[in-house]
């Protein structure tokens, strides 16, 4: 099930963007075998990351661990890895090490910084990277400091999905030239190409370099959110002139008091004039107002409140696994759609089984466990 059935991967455990370019992967079909370093099943925040997977632990401090890692990856299409630069070359499975052992071995690597430069070997976090990327810096409300969107920027759009592509790319280039190669994935040069199109319009113009007062970060007022009578938010996005007429009549506004549209000069006094009417009814009363026309509405939902709106709940956009509530697989296929994903799997469960694929005896195996290489 899925379009990447038949496509390996080994994944090194690791948190955020890594883990979530595997998961991604897996909800595709791949088999993705994770390689964690230890045994016991603690909670993760990040479970859902390990849905589809397969669990195996190994000690890459012991040299026959690593041993059995060049094994599976004998048999893999892709390695990822989310270390700091030559964390894996002095474990022993660096990209030389790998490919001597699979010339055709795409080997993926997630790190904040990018592998060279004079940051590369720095600890960071998403938010050093989208800062150094130009993205927080545009982030926020005028005359006040930018605000982290969450880690969604930095962690999971320019790493992990970058990788995902990244990877996939080398993935169809090897397979017409045979050979593999290196991704290198940095959540700065992602977050950054996430921001080409204010990256354009800047150079065009059509943007100012400062927080609060462009077309799409807040500035002006038929792009924002809107406090609700009961305290609730709803969302609202009427840029085209069009949508912004409609969004003036289901408000029962008076177009001469909301015009004209892109007068940035009048933005401030229309927005006081747009809360004050917006604070008029509830969130649910402008929803039987606006939901489903072409105003460019939506109610803000909560976590709670997402997986149970009726568009959400018609297209199946969430899933229950085990009492998790996570979104599907994305995006969707019409002929090779990926079946809900399995749930995470207890540590190391999968590893003989791995290691048999990977061609090791079960007497062997036995070998490996006294000796200390799985952990």
């Amino acid at each position: 099930m899925g379009p990447l059935q038949g496509l390996r991967v080994i994944e090194i455990e690791g948190l955020g963007p890594a883990p979530f370019c595997g998961m991604m992967l897996a909800d595709m079909g791949a088999e993705v075998i994770s390689i964690g370093r230890a045994s016991s099943d603690a909670p993760r925040v990040d479970r859902i990351s390990e849905r589809g997977k397969r669990s195996v632990a190994l000690n890459l401090k012991h040299p026959e661990g690593v041993e059995a890692l060049l094994a599976m990856v004998a048999r893999a299409d892709v390695l990822i890895e989310g270390f700091r630069p030559g964390v894996a070359e002095r474990l022993g499975f660096g990209p030389e090490t790998c490919h001597a052992h699979n010339p055709r071995l795409v080997y993926g690597r997630m790190t904040g910084w990018g592998q060279t430069g004079p940051m590369a070997a720095a600890a960071g976090h998403d938010i050093n990277y989208i800062a150094l990327s130009g993205a927080l810096h545009a982030i926020g409300r005028a005359g006040e400091k930018p605000v982290p969107p969450l880690n969604l920027v930095g962690d999971f759009g320019g790493g992990g999905m970058f990788l995902a592509f990244g990877v996939m790319c080398a993935v169809f280039e090897a397979q017409r030239s045979g050979k593999g190669q290196v991704v290198d994935a940095s959540m700065v040069e992602g977050a950054a190409t996430l921001m080409h199109m204010m990256y354009a319009m800047k150079a065009s113009g059509a943007w100012r370099d400062e927080r609060g007062v462009n077309i799409l970060d807040t500035g002006a007022h038929f792009y924002d959110t809107y406090e609700t009578a009961d305290g609730k938010y709803v969302a609202l996005g009427s840029i085209e002139p069009q949508f912004y007429a409609l969004l003036l009549q289901h408000a029962g506004l008076d177009a001469a008091q909301f015009t004209p549209q892109n007068d940035a000069a009048q933005w401030p006094v229309m927005r006081e004039r747009l809360t004050a009417v917006m604070r008029s009814k509830t969130r649910d009363e402008w929803c039987a107002l606006m939901e489903g026309t072409d105003v460019c509405f939506a109610p803000v939902l909560s976590m709670g409140e997402a997986p149970s709106h009726p568009h959400n709940r018609a297209r199946g956009s969430f899933v229950d696994i085990e009492g998790v509530t996570q979104a599907a697989p994305a995006p969707r296929f019409s002929r090779t759609a990926p079946a809900t994903p399995a749930p995470a799997r207890p540590a190391g469960s999968d590893t003989d089984n791995a290691l048999r694929d990977a061609g090791y005896s079960d007497e062997r195996i036995a070998q490996l466990r006294s000796a200390g290489a799985l952990a």
